[in-house]
């Protein structure tokens, strides 16, 4: 099989590194200064055990590639506010044999979240989930680092919406030999929300830095709180926190890595580089949405969502907000939606 890597970024050019290191076939996708450095000087994988420049194929679309092949695997690993984007461009893509990429390739989502694979089956005909436990960075154009070990990652993976195939578990294979661990399960999106809840942190961070003293750790316990009742009432299970450690143990530690500083999760990062836009409309935008549609206020994660997308418009420098700042406008969102009539207003 060879991996073409949509969106070959920190998550994605993790795994497309790793893959190549292990004697995989890998093409990677980006834009702009990122491309140009790939296409130019290569991969340059900064991990614990070293670093390696993986010097790969580099395309911006799939035109560049002509014809696919019939064992491609496709793994969109860009941020799920791109996916219609990536999905509008590779959907169509012509494959060896006759057919699209929609009707006969397999897409693999590494996203946060889980609208990325709801919009994927929109147009592809076989999905499947990723749940991306893999902390990584953007470092610059052609560098992005992986600091865990002794595992680089941990990848369940699953059929979408359920269930197990072949195909899964081939990728299963080459992933586990990449050093990730990837377990294949017929439930992938119960691991997928358990993670999307420790995802409601990550706009908190991007506003008000590290989710470390005790105001910002309550905070966010409040933040997660409201996204578990959102779950519940919508009657979707996810994987617990104890299982989710018993899962993990000590196989994906983070390592300092010289000249690779990690400043922040994936939210942080998409400030830092000043993009414009931010994943929260999909992270904490989707508990709004299931409290919405099950009748659970969601003043907290409402007000993130709207704080991360101000500061990504506006360009605004990662954790710039006091955090008793946010804690203060966090209280006086909950106290809006308990005053009588507030929700009707």
């Amino acid at each position: 099989m060879r991996y073409i890597i949509i969106g070959a970024g920190a998550v994605g050019g993790s795994i497309g590194g790793r893959l190549a290191g292990a004697g995989r076939e890998v093409v990677l996708v980006a834009r702009g200064a990122h491309h140009a450095a790939l296409r130019d000087g290569g991969l340059r994988l900064k991990v614990p055990d070293g670093e390696y420049t993986h010097r790969l194929p580099t395309v911006e679309g799939p035109d560049e590639l002509g014809e696919l092949r019939a064992e491609d695997v496709l793994v969109l690993a860009v941020k799920t506010q791109d996916t219609v984007t990536a999905l509008q461009a590779w959907g169509p893509a012509p494959v060896a044999g006759g057919g699209t990429a929609a009707e006969r390739l397999p897409l693999f989502c590494a996203q946060n979240g889980v609208e990325g694979q709801r919009l994927a089956l929109r147009v592809f005909r076989r999905v499947y989930g990723v749940c991306v436990w893999l902390p990584s960075t953007f470092v610059e154009p052609g560098v992005v680092s992986a600091p865990c070990a002794p595992l680089t990652g941990i990848l369940h993976l699953g059929r979408h919406p359920h269930g197990i195939d072949e195909t899964v578990r081939l990728v299963a294979a080459d992933l586990e030999r990449s050093r990730f661990e990837a377990p294949v399960v017929p439930d992938v999106a119960r691991w997928q929300y358990a993670k999307l809840l420790s995802n409601l942190g990550n706009a908190l961070e991007a506003v008000a830095g590290p989710i470390a003293g005790d105001e910002a750790v309550a905070l966010y316990r409040r933040v997660r709180a409201e996204g578990e009742a959102v779950l519940d009432a919508a009657g979707i299970a996810y994987a617990s926190v104890e299982e989710q450690q018993a899962a993990r143990g000590h196989k994906v530690d983070l390592v300092p890595l010289d000249g690779a500083p990690r400043g922040g999760g994936s939210s942080w990062q998409s400030l830092t580089r000043g993009t414009g836009t931010i994943e929260a409309d999909h992270l904490n935008g989707e508990i709004a949405l299931l409290g919405r549609l099950h009748g659970v206020p969601t003043p907290l994660n409402e007000l993130l969502q709207r704080l991360a997308n101000t500061f990504a418009r506006e360009r605004r420098a990662p954790g710039s907000m006091p955090v008793e700042d946010l804690v203060r406008l966090a209280d006086e969102a909950v106290a809006f939606v308990q005053e009588p009539g507030a929700a009707s207003s």
